[in-house]
């Protein structure tokens, strides 16, 4: 069953962000853009690579209105236990959120009860809250902070521009296809 357009459900949740514990919940992503960006655990091997390579393209994300959250069924405590020991994690700077009790992982179809793990999800979810976009990865696969970016923007670009869309590869500025008729059988 897809997951576009389904709305995400109500929850609240601790993070660890700059350096403090803080309370998470549905109100804080609503009229914004947001990436739920779960992966399997802290201190392991691919998930500080991604971590990393988001935290180096964060401010990137926040140029253009999106928040990033990192999602883990760890605890926050596990979350500034991996921040203080990793020089990876020690540079991200936008919130990881702990989900033990697994409300959101459930909620975004991403929990593996036999592990109590989250699968290697990316979920876009747009200002009112939907989402708009998602891929699940085998846990052994990395996934590109580069690609998420362009993905956003397109999701972005099509919200504003419901007449139009962004063909395969499309970049901000590049061109963009208006659905019609004539287009039929052209490209």
């Amino acid at each position: 069953m897809s997951m576009i357009q389904k709305e995400i459900g109500p929850f609240q949740v601790q993070a660890y962000h700059k350096g403090a514990f803080v309370p998470v919940c549905k109100a804080d992503v609503l009229g914004q853009w947001s990436v739920f960006f779960f992966y399997p655990a802290d201190f392991t091997f691919v998930c500080p690579t991604e971590l990393e390579d988001l935290a180096n393209l964060y401010p990137q994300f926040q140029d253009i209105g999106c928040e990033i959250y990192a999602v883990s069924c760890d605890t926050h405590f596990v979350h500034k236990a991996w921040h203080d020991a990793s020089e990876r994690i020690q540079k991200i700077q936008y919130p990881m959120l702990a989900d033990p009790t697994h409300v959101l992982s459930q909620d975004f179809a991403v929990y593996i009860e036999a592990e109590g793990v989250a699968e290697r999800g990316t979920f876009v979810v747009n200002p009112e809250g939907k989402i708009v976009a998602y891929e699940v990865n085998a846990g052994n696969v990395g996934r590109n902070a580069d690609e998420l970016l362009r993905k956003v923007q397109a999701c972005q670009f099509v919200h504003q521009h419901g007449d139009e869309v962004c063909p395969a590869k499309w970049q901000p500025g590049a061109e963009t296809l208006k659905p019609s008729l004539d287009l039929v059988g052209q490209l």
